[in-house]
């Protein structure tokens, strides 16, 4: 994936039979994904311009440029859409894109390597990131919280943790 490029939702199938789509949105208010239209496929073969319709479940019905049909809407389902960077929002200093922390390597706080994040993670209770890494039978989920991971550079590629004991 593109630095540049940030997923921030997915189509869901068809909506009715007139060619809307349901539409998942992965950003922080989730009707602000109309705002970052046109959306893109990851590789950028695609271009999407999209008109929100109304609220379904898990997320919005929209209309998208071009699609008429349900077999058009059915046909995108799963794809994942994509706003460049610089549309976005800037973030405060504590404040991350996921995209940004997946792959950074994971020290503790004596500095030695736990793993790399291999994804980011949120069932409702906070974020946690899945770290992946040699002499680990399985992932191990962190919690994103300031005691747990005191320090974040991106600038170097790496974040600090402080795991809760016996979590490695």
């Amino acid at each position: 994936m593109s630095d540049d490029l940030v997923c921030i939702g997915a189509f869901a199938g068809a909506f009715g039979v007139k060619g809307e789509v349901r539409l998942k949105s992965f950003c922080a208010v989730p009707e602000d994904i109309a705002d970052y239209s046109p959306l893109s496929t990851e590789d950028g073969s695609q271009s999407f311009t999209l008109s929100l319709t109304g609220v379904a479940q898990n997320g919005f019905t929209a209309r998208i440029g071009g699609i008429t049909t349900k077999e058009q809407a059915d046909a995108l389902r799963g794809l994942r859409l994509f706003a460049r960077r610089g549309q976005l929002p800037s973030l405060p200093d504590d404040e991350y894109y996921h995209a940004d922390l997946i792959g950074l390597t994971v020290l503790d706080t004596g500095g030695q390597t736990l793993g790399t994040v291999k994804s980011v993670m949120n069932h409702g209770a906070g974020d946690l990131l899945e770290i992946h890494g040699p002499g680990l039978k399985e992932s191990v989920l962190l919690p994103f919280t300031l005691a747990a991971v005191p320090t974040v550079d991106l600038a170097a590629g790496r974040i600090i943790a402080d795991p809760p004991e016996g979590l490695f």
